[in-house]
C-alpha cells in the first residue's frame, strides 16, 4: 500500500446522515416564508399559505410541496424510498 494513501472505511449505517424534519416553505404567489414540520413517512401534495390564502401544489417532477418549494427535501427523499 502507497505510504501517502488513506484508507477508507464505508461509513457505517449508525453514522450516516440523520433525517430533518422541519423545512422551511416559501409561498411563491407573496414570497411568505414559514417553518413547517414535515411527515416522516409520506409527502404532501397541497400547502395552504397563511399570509394570502392561496393553495399551491408541486412543480412537475417532484413529489411534495416541501421539495419544490422548502429548504430540505421531504423525508422519504432523505431516506432515499
Amino acid at each position: 500500500m502507497d505510504p501517502g494513501r488513506v484508507k477508507r472505511w464505508p461509513v457505517p449505517w449508525r453514522r450516516r446522515r440523520k433525517v430533518v424534519y422541519f423545512s422551511k416553505m416559501t409561498c411563491p404567489a407573496c414570497g411568505a416564508r414559514s417553518l413547517d414540520q414535515m411527515p416522516s413517512n409520506s409527502c404532501v401534495y397541497f400547502y395552504h399559505c397563511l399570509r394570502c390564502n392561496s393553495i399551491f401544489k408541486p412543480k412537475p417532477g417532484d413529489c411534495c410541496v416541501h421539495c419544490s418549494y422548502g429548504t430540505v427535501s421531504c423525508p422519504p427523499r432523505q431516506k432515499g424510498w
